[in-house]
C-alpha cells in the first residue's frame, strides 16, 4: 500500500509545479516574436526566406500549443493541490507512488486506472 505524500513532500512538488508554469510562460513570451504574421517583402525576403519565416511561424505556433497543454496540466495539478485532492487517484482514490509524481506531478490517476 503506498503512503499518501507528506505536507512537505507535497509542497516540494507545488513549487516544481510553479516553477515550471513560470518557465512556460517565459517561453512562451520570447516565441512572441516568431508567431507574428509573416510580411510579404519583396524587397528584404526572397521566396524561400518567406516559406523558412512560415516554417518558423508554425513551428512556433505548435510549440505554444504544447506549452499551453501542459500549463492547463498544471495548473489542474495546483487546483487538486488547493482542494486537497492532489496525489491521489481520480480513478480509484488510491495514494499515487511518489515516484510516480516526482516524474510527472501532473499526473492523476496511478498506474493501475492508467492503464
Amino acid at each position: 500500500m503506498t503512503e499518501p505524500l507528506t505536507a512537505d513532500q507535497q509542497e516540494a512538488l507545488r513549487q516544481t509545479l510553479v516553477e515550471r508554469l513560470a518557465e512556460l510562460q517565459g517561453m512562451d513570451a520570447l516565441s512572441e516574436e516568431d508567431r507574428k504574421p509573416v510580411e510579404l517583402d519583396q524587397q528584404s525576403v526572397g521566396r524561400l526566406s518567406r516559406v523558412d519565416a512560415m516554417q518558423r511561424q508554425a513551428m512556433a505556433f505548435a510549440s505554444q500549443a504544447r506549452r499551453q497543454h501542459e500549463a492547463r496540466m498544471i495548473n489542474a495539478a495546483l487546483g487538486r493541490i488547493a482542494e486537497g485532492e492532489f496525489g491521489y487517484c481520480g480513478g480509484c482514490g488510491e495514494p499515487i507512488p511518489l515516484a510516480r509524481l516526482r516524474l510527472d506531478a501532473t499526473i492523476a490517476t496511478c498506474i493501475d486506472c492508467a492503464r
